[in-house]
């Protein structure tokens, strides 16, 4: 909530126009993001008046200092939740940057893509504050994503199948 945030509308706003319509997975308890979310949009409406987008909601698939058992649970529960989800904007792309969501949304894009119902890329841009380790979510989707981005040397170092593209955000 906020940092993800704020770094994910960074790299949204070097997009072109042909990147709409975009369609926001929040937290069903995130508040801050949405506001974040609206007012990027409504300041890209200005240059592009054909701007589209949508939020979406699904439950949090792990508290912070949540245990790791309950978060097993919580996060199938997000990602049967998602999956109806995905299967209805069927994204061409998962553009993503770390927080929790992000987890059961690709691994349900993932499961489309296995199904062959649809294929979506997914690109995942490592926190700019993992400096030397990897997230959570950069430890899971490292393994699913077809774009591993990270913004510090010593990452891809460890991580050979990453792209270091130095800071983007």
């Amino acid at each position: 909530t906020g940092g993800h945030t704020t770094e994910i509308l960074r790299l949204l706003s070097c997009l072109s126009e042909s990147y709409s319509p975009r369609h926001y997975v929040l937290a069903d308890s995130d508040k801050m993001s949405e506001a974040k979310i609206r007012s990027f949009e409504q300041k890209r409406a200005e240059t592009f008046s054909k701007s589209q987008f949508s939020l979406d909601r699904i439950p949090r698939s792990r508290e912070v200092r949540q245990s790791w058992i309950s978060s097993v649970v919580t996060t199938l529960y997000s990602i049967l939740y998602s999956l109806p989800l995905t299967y209805k904007r069927k994204p061409d792309l998962i553009l993503c940057n770390g927080p929790g969501t992000c987890i059961p949304v690709c691994l349900s894009a993932f499961l489309l893509g296995l199904l062959r119902i649809k294929r979506t890329i997914i690109v995942y841009v490592e926190s700019i504050c993992r400096v030397e380790t990897l997230s959570l979510s950069g430890k899971i989707l490292y393994y699913f994503s077809d774009y591993f981005i990270v913004q510090w040397p010593e990452l891809k170092k460890k991580y050979p199948k990453s792209v270091y593209l130095g800071r983007i955000v």
